[in-house]
């Protein structure tokens, strides 16, 4: 959903500290260094250049003088008639029960209706490629779940000091997670960890990219440039070179667009999806199933909507295989309260973002009611 997208990536009114900015200047001598190119030309070769370009000229006025408008129609018509016709049907039938929520996007070629159920199959396909395994710190001799809770508030306020896009800071976790899985890390060098993942994200999903000495910056130079570079070598191969797994983001813009729900409803799904991100117990589930769950509880507390059986068929699950991860988030979402940990209450508290952090149905008796019956 494009709309849904702008929205989610607009500015929160923090912006990008503008230091160690590059400013290009323009080169000196280009002109002399110019090769080929005569400095002085003789009157004669002037009057023989001149005279190839009229006779070049005149050539190309009698061609298209023979050609007439009609003639080049008719070519036109012949090979219109010699190309195949490639018919744009889905590939994936949906039932009879489902709506089809992509019928009226046939005509903007960048919706792709043709084949965008085939697009999140094979986004499925790879986010079970590349899973997080349950408790996948324990091998780690220093780092914990806490240590990886305080790293993530932290990234969150630097994702919001630079302004960059929502997809950047969801890459960027995935990143720390799928590296801090492989690769044993010093405590010292967590951070270091961290803000290179923000690096890398930031080159694969924005446009113009911070400066590595932005990053430098941030961590008050406790790491030097040559330490996120040396940092950046050791995750990318770590990880293969390989950062196509989807993010729980692009599957809420389907479930979003399937549920046909309004901003504030989507803007709370992307609160609760994103205080999942901190939340080590949270860290294995798939982003389709977060995705789904967050939907779920923010309909369920703002529109009080049924999971219809379009919302189950475009979001992969049932209303009874995300009802226990909606009951976590519902812990989740009362814990938030009292946690050390704010940064993103106090992103989500922002009047851009609907100030859906401080919304009186968080505190419903149906939130209460589902985080209780967690077992702990």
């Amino acid at each position: 959903m494009e709309t849904l997208r702008n929205l989610e990536n607009q500015n929160v009114g923090v912006k990008r500290p503008l230091r160690n900015a590059v400013v290009r200047k323009p080169l000196r001598g280009l002109e002399n260094r110019v090769g080929n190119v005569p400095s002085k030309a003789s009157f004669r070769s002037k009057v023989q250049i001149a005279s190839s370009k009229e006779n070049a000229t005149s050539k190309l006025i009698k061609v298209h003088a023979k050609v007439k408008p009609k003639e080049i129609l008719e070519d036109i018509k012949e090979l219109q008639a010699s190309l195949p016709v490639l018919e744009s049907l889905p590939s994936v039938r949906i039932p009879d029960n489902v709506e089809n929520i992509d019928a009226d996007d046939g005509e903007n070629p960048q919706l792709v209706s043709c084949y965008i159920n085939d697009i999140y199959i094979y986004m499925r396909m790879l986010e079970a490629r590349f899973p997080i395994k349950l408790h996948h710190l324990d091998k780690q001799p220093e780092v914990t779940g806490k240590m990886r809770a305080v790293l993530i508030d932290w990234l969150v306020q630097v994702h919001l000091r630079f302004h960059l896009l929502q997809e950047t800071l969801y890459m960027t976790i995935s990143i720390v997670d799928r590296f801090l899985q492989v690769e044993k890390v010093k405590r010292s060098q967590l951070q270091c960890a961290g803000v290179t993942a923000m690096f890398i994200a930031s080159k694969y999903e924005e446009m113009y990219a911070p400066d590595i000495s932005d990053f430098v910056y941030i961590t008050d130079s406790t790491y030097s440039k040559s330490d996120i570079l040396k940092m950046e070598k050791v995750i990318l191969r770590s990880l293969d070179f390989n950062l196509s797994k989807p993010l729980p983001l692009h599957f809420l813009r389907r479930n979003s667009k399937a549920g046909n729900v309004d901003a504030t409803v989507h803007g709370l799904a992307k609160f609760i999806m994103e205080l999942t991100l901190p939340d080590y117990d949270m860290a294995h589930y798939l982003p389709s199933e977060i995705a789904a769950a967050s939907l779920y509880l923010s309909l369920k507390l703002l529109a009080d909507s049924p999971w219809s059986e379009t919302l189950a068929y475009y979001s992969g699950y049932s209303e009874n295989e995300i009802l226990p991860i909606v009951k976590k988030l519902c812990k989740i979402l009362k814990e938030s309260e009292t946690s050390k940990l704010q940064a993103i209450r106090v992103k989500y508290s922002s009047s851009k973002l609907f100030k859906v952090s401080t919304l009186p149905q968080l505190k419903s008796p149906l939130v209460i009611e589902l985080a209780s019956s967690v077992n702990n």
